[in-house]
């Protein structure tokens, strides 16, 4: 994903969520809950910590000081090549959070340290789900550990849009004439181009210079047909709160703000178009030039517990990594969400894959699209 707003969601489901009793029942909550001195323990307290904004629950920071007597600083970036940016230019983080194709490319470019797997020990807390698709570029779990997983699809308003209608036609229902004006697609390259490229039949992660040239055509027959407003952070609003001035019926949006937005509006619904789409998962990591490592390794071990994961996907919408937190809010606070639940093991939707031959060709091509 190249954009986040995860809009807070505690106070519109009407929810308290505490990082005590929020698992009572499960007994699996707070794993690891003894108090630990940080400088004792790891020689150091300071915790430098790298996420996309607002992608955190509310008390998830507060109570890993206090159990570690340690400060988060906790600094927050808008898209993976920021993130890069930043540490390429020698910034200091000891947790990071990206994308499922740059930790590959960290991978790749040797800028990751391994994990130290002794000291996560919630990490069978995990869902298979997310692993398996992490374990597309890191297979033994090395590096990386997952946070979120999510989806792109479609949000549509139900009394306006026919879901039948968009479950025949998919992603060429952005095609349809008579949605002019009330269409929005996220600004971003990736995701727009990944819209079009299955919607085509083809990978999302092509070479193909004719399959991109189609794929150009396509968001460039969007363009002319539908005049659609290009979108990030601003399309939860338009969709959970239309007014006459703004209103919108069809929109690609991400599966958390999707969340966020059914819940807010009972006439939206959320589709993952059967041509196939973008699956991500975002993954905690420690660079390799880490100042605090073994702390590091304790806050990831601490997001995998009940009671954190709990409030982290309570508070911003997505799927959780740890299945039973995963389990129980679906049954829970998203019951009846179903943006809450990507589709898993579909053999069309794919994950992205680092392709910076491909990333470079699809930005001079996307601005050509949004030309009148």
């Amino acid at each position: 994903m190249e954009f986040k707003n995860i809009m807070k969601i505690t106070a519109a489901l009407s929810m308290a969520v505490t990082l005590t009793g929020c698992g009572g029942g499960s007994g699996a909550g707070s794993e690891d809950s003894e108090t630990v001195d940080a400088q004792t323990e790891y020689g150091c307290a300071v915790l430098n910590v790298y996420n996309w904004g607002e992608y955190i629950g509310e008390e998830v920071i507060p109570n890993f000081e206090k159990r570690y007597n340690a400060k988060v600083n906790y600094d927050m970036f808008d898209s993976n090549e920021s993130m890069y940016t930043r540490l390429l230019g020698g910034s200091s983080y000891d947790v990071l959070v990206p994308s499922d194709y740059m930790i590959e490319r960290l991978i790749k470019e040797n800028l990751l340290q391994e994990l130290d797997l002794d000291a996560i020990t919630n990490i069978g807390n995990l869902d298979p789900e997310v692993i398996a698709m992490q374990k597309v570029y890191d297979p033994e779990l090395t590096y990386s550990v997952p946070y979120f997983r999510g989806s792109v699809g479609i949000v549509y308003n139900t009394e306006h849009v026919d879901p039948a209608e968009i479950e025949e036609k998919g992603w060429d229902i952005l095609h349809d004439e008579k949605y002019k004006g009330r269409v929005v697609m996220y600004d971003s390259q990736r995701d727009s181009f990944m819209v079009a490229f299955k919607a085509l039949g083809y990978s999302m992660n092509t070479e193909d210079e004719g399959e991109i040239q189609e794929a150009y055509e396509w968001l460039k027959n969007v363009h002319n047909t539908v005049e659609p407003s290009y979108m990030t952070d601003e399309v939860i609003d338009t969709m959970a709160y239309p007014d006459a001035v703004n209103y919108k019926d069809l929109a690609v949006v991400y599966s958390g703000d999707a969340a966020y937005i059914l819940a807010e509006n009972e006439n939206m619904a959320y589709i993952e178009p059967s041509q196939g789409t973008n699956v991500w998962s975002d993954g905690m990591v420690i660079p390799k030039n880490a100042g605090c490592p073994g702390l590091a390794n304790a806050f990831i071990n601490y997001m995998l517990e009940y009671d954190a994961a709990y409030d982290n996907s309570v508070t911003v919408g997505y799927t959780s990594s740890n299945k039973q937190v995963k389990d129980d809010v679906a049954a829970g606070e998203y019951e009846g969400i179903d943006a809450y639940l990507p589709r898993a093991g579909y053999d069309k939707d794919e994950v992205f894959r680092f392709n910076e031959v491909l990333v470079a060709k699809l930005s001079d091509l996307w601005n050509k699209v949004k030309i009148d």
